[in-house]
This record gives C-alpha cells, structure tokens and sequence, in this order.
C-alpha cells in the first residue's frame, strides 16, 4: 500500500473499499490497520475506508518526532487535502478520537461526522507513569517495549524510549479543549465506551454528550477501554456506527 508525501510527512495509509469516504484514526500504541482489524470487513462494503498511520507512530516517517493530538489533527486535513477529500466520516479510537475532536472543532468544513471510542473529550492522565520508558524498563516490561519497537520501528527508528515519552505527554496534557470549543462542534456525532472504560464510561460520556449538540452516546456494557476489538463486542460496536452512519445520510 501506498506512502504519499503530507507536508514534512512521508505518511503510509492502507485504503479498502468504496463509497464516503471514511478516515480511522488509531490509538497512540498501536498504528492504522492494527487499532481497527475488527472493522475491515464490515465498514469496506459501503465505504472508502483509509486507515493512515500518524505521525511519529507505525511506518510514517518524518524527521521531527514531536506530535500531539492537535498536531496530527492538521496531519490529517492535509492527508484529505493531497488525496483530494473535501469531506469525510472520522472514526477515531482514544489518541484518534482526541484527533477526530480536534479536526471537528478546527476545520468543521472538513468533517462529515465524528465517531469516538474511548475518550471523554477532556485529559485523563491516571495510569500514565506506568508507560514512562524508565517506568517500564524499571519493571522489566520487555512484551511491551517489544510491541513498541516492531510497531515503530519505521517511524521512530527504533528509538522506543522517545517514542514512549512522546506518548505519555500526550496521555498526560491532552486534549486540551473547553467546554466551548466542543459545544461549537456542529457535525453529527457518536460518543462510543466501554461499560469498564476508566476513561470514558457512561458518566462521562453523558457530559460530553450535553455538550456537543446533535450528538449521541453508546455504552458497551461488559467491555473495556477498547469495545470494537476481538475478544470484546466488535459486531455490536460496528452495528451501532454502521447504524448511526445511515442514519444521518438517509
């Protein structure tokens, strides 16, 4: 599958399907294809479906490493921009979900609706310090920092620790919008959560949901932080977004 140059970015993306085009946006440890397996099938049968991996993260490479959710926000209009996509359905998952907030908030123009899973809209850093590189090189947790150096390999040149960091700060800082700013996203919207998500869940999906007008929430009962992966309830996530989609075209 195919690199194409955005900006600084030599950014690879995956692309199946046909029909509105619809844009995934991975999670911080994962990459494209691998934070959205369980959707492949069911979501190329009535869409163009792009899966590109972010900055700093899977097999795109640039020269600068540093990124945030902002950042890879306009990453993101401008990977539409060369593939000439005016508009496009986002479906973000935890770090792709804070994207998908911010490019709906910031290029409104560009975004036919938002989908998210795993995100309640503002920073929630509990848990963080246990994925610091010097945390995880303390405790011996070699399957992890082995993940991370096959996963990024091309993007961080296997610099695992940077790339550890990088995410944490994200994790920690972000995102970094008010009340306000959401309460301006005027696109549809689907708040997606595991029942156990500890940083999502239905409280605060329910808050979220009040702020931004036009929008729903689901709650996965029985599920985690990541509802639409194998081994949880990925048919019931992709019925509820397949649905929530024909919904707002028809």
């Amino acid at each position: 599958m195919p690199h194409v140059q955005v900006q600084d970015l030599h950014m690879f993306y995956e692309q199946l399907g046909t029909g509105e085009p619809i844009i995934f946006l991975h999670s911080s440890y994962s990459r494209g294809i691998l934070a959205f397996a369980s959707q492949l099938l069911d979501f190329q049968k009535s869409y163009t479906c792009y899966y590109p991996d972010f900055r700093g993260h899977g097999r795109t490479r640039c020269e600068r490493m540093d990124w945030n959710s902002p950042r890879l926000a306009e990453d993101i209009i401008h990977f539409m921009d060369v593939l000439h996509l005016p508009k496009a359905h986002l479906i973000g998952y935890s770090l792709g979900a804070n994207v998908a907030l911010y490019c709906a908030v910031e290029h409104p123009e560009r975004v036919a609706s938002i989908v998210t899973i795993g995100t309640s809209g503002f920073a929630e850093p509990a848990g963080v310090e246990e994925f610091e590189p010097e945390w995880l090189a303390r405790h011996g947790q070699q399957e992890l920092i082995g993940q991370m150096l096959e996963r990024h390999e091309e993007a961080y040149r296997g610099n695992w620790q940077e790339f550890m960091r990088q995410s944490a700060n994200e994790w920690r800082y972000y995102p970094q919008l008010t009340e306000d700013q959401l309460s301006g996203i005027c696109c549809p919207a689907l708040f997606i959560s595991g029942e156990h998500d500890p940083f999502a869940g239905e409280e605060k999906l329910r808050k979220l949901s009040s702020l931004v007008p036009r929008s729903q929430y689901f709650v996965c009962p029985d599920c985690s932080h990541r509802p639409h992966t194998v081994r949880e309830k990925p048919v019931l996530v992709n019925d509820s977004i397949l649905q929530f989609l024909s919904r707002i075209s028809s």
